[in-house]
């Protein structure tokens, strides 16, 4: 029997109503839509302006908490976040300021990478938080790669979803209640960085 070696992309998000982790899974199925390579799905725990108990190492639902290992690990990086006053939450701005000792190294560099992120308005930060998601990504020499408009979904969506990444928009939707168009979208971007992964490390 042939065994398949798969090659993982790292999906990082954060997520706190659930959104932005509904985007995540849709894009993790675009990742491992492609042969040969998986979705290695990871958030990581709030932060907190006040002193009290750590979070556990493995939180009780959902995926593990990333670690700065998996970003030298993987061959690719898909990262998303809910908007805040259009940047990232500050838990995976946190995980990112600590991932130092990769940048040095130049664990990620050359690694193709994508972004995404939630909005509970149409014009709620989306684009500003893609952008600014991108940056320290670039800091770590990582391969940008957004949504092409050869994607059909992207000029007919009235919601979610943009070239700079996937997005979901909540309005007055149950938070994690995508519409079809932002799906497709979230599944086309996993799929271009795995595809870009593997091209790359090949």
């Amino acid at each position: 029997m042939l065994t398949i070696q798969y090659n993982e992309v790292l999906v990082l998000y954060y997520s706190v109503h659930g959104a932005t982790e509904a985007l995540a899974r849709e894009v993790s199925a675009g990742v491992d839509s492609v042969r040969g390579m998986a979705a290695r799905l990871r958030t990581v725990p709030p932060v907190s302006s006040v002193a009290e108990l750590v979070a556990p190492a493995v939180p009780d639902a959902g995926p593990p908490y990333a670690t700065s290992a998996d970003l030298t690990e993987c061959s690719g990086l898909v990262m998303g976040s809910p908007t805040r006053f259009g940047n990232m939450a500050a838990a995976l701005k946190y995980f990112l300021d600590g991932t130092a000792t990769e940048w040095l190294s130049g664990g990620a560099a050359g690694k193709p990478a994508g972004v995404f992120t939630s909005t509970s308005t149409l014009h709620g930060g989306q684009e500003t938080t893609l952008l600014t998601m991108a940056i320290p990504l670039l800091h770590h020499g990582m391969l940008i790669t957004g949504i092409p408009y050869t994607e059909e979904a992207l000029s007919s969506t009235t919601s979610g979803g943009s070239p700079y990444g996937a997005s979901h928009v909540t309005w007055n939707r149950k938070a994690d209640s995508l519409t079809e168009h932002e799906r497709i979208l979230a599944r086309a971007l996993g799929h271009r960085v795995a595809l870009l992964a593997q091209k790359l490390s090949s």
